[in-house]
């Protein structure tokens, strides 16, 4: 979208010329049970067709199958579930959620990014790697301790 002078939404964009910031979403839908596998994956191709000509890119699509929903949706006990992985802009994402939106056989979705969990993830793993490990280290033995409490027994004197 354009608005009078030229300019487009985007203010890191000045130009309008379409270098926007893509960033990784998982897109999980879930397809009414009576569907059959085929029209699944037109509906897969289409939602793919729709990211690709946007200026996206479909990193994976992964069928996970029939499963049972926790709640009825739309009087649905059941559905096929769908995990795609994209690289793409916010518009296109929009577009794509208009579509799911409209799209009469997808029950329910929902569309995660995935760069900030990816970040807070290493920044949480390379805090833990910078951590010193303690059961790591050998445990110090003190020298003034006895090993066993025989040998304690022994050395202590009586004094009565």
């Amino acid at each position: 979208m354009v608005f009078a002078g030229g300019r487009g939404w985007d203010s890191r964009d000045p130009g309008g010329k379409g270098n926007r910031m893509s960033r990784l979403y998982e897109v999980m839908f879930i397809v009414r049970p009576d569907v059959v596998d085929e029209e699944v994956d037109k509906l897969i191709a289409g939602f793919t067709t729709s990211v690709t000509n946007g200026g996206g890119v479909v990193k994976s699509v992964e069928k996970m199958g029939k499963r049972k929903l926790a709640y009825l949706v739309r009087k649905f006990a059941d559905g096929n579930y769908v995990l795609m992985t994209i690289e793409a802009g916010g518009p296109v994402v929009l577009e794509l959620e208009r579509r799911l939106r409209v799209s009469e056989p997808v029950i329910k979705f929902i569309t995660v990014r995935m760069d900030e969990e990816e970040k807070r993830l290493t920044k949480l793993k390379n805090l833990r790697a910078s951590r010193r490990k303690l059961s790591a280290e050998p445990a110090a033995v003190p020298a003034a301790a006895p090993a066993t409490p025989a040998e304690a027994t022994e050395s202590v004197p009586a004094s009565v």
